[in-house]
């Protein structure tokens, strides 16, 4: 139980810590945030329980593949904002596309036997 405990207030730490840049400096934040800290937490937690390491390859491998249709999110929530449509509208949409193009990347994925 502690050690997930420590789990979650680690990764909820790198959260807070971002949101927080991001109110003195939006650029440093976006690096922050752009660094793969979460999928390296998930590795290190995932080493620490004895996962073998093809397994965590396998999923390095597969973040990878997922990071390309994930970047529309951020290509389309800043242009949504400038065009006036408020803060909630914009996040809506930005997931509600970002959504649909992780369907059409999984089946072109499969589609070319990738792996996922």
């Amino acid at each position: 139980m502690l050690y997930y405990a420590l789990k979650v207030f680690v990764s909820a730490i790198v959260i807070v810590a971002i949101a927080e840049i991001a109110k003195r400096n939006t650029g440093f934040a976006a690096l922050v945030a752009s660094l793969p800290l979460t999928s390296l937490l998930a590795f290190i937690w995932l080493h620490l329980e004895g996962i073998a390491p093809s397994q965590i390859a396998d999923l390095s491998k597969q973040i990878f593949w997922l990071v390309l249709p994930s970047l529309l999110f951020f290509l389309l929530l800043p242009v949504l904002l400038k065009q006036g449509l408020g803060f909630w509208l914009s996040l809506s949409l930005s997931v509600a596309v970002t959504i649909g193009c992780y369907f059409v990347f999984f089946f072109i994925l499969r589609r070319i036997e990738v792996g996922l």
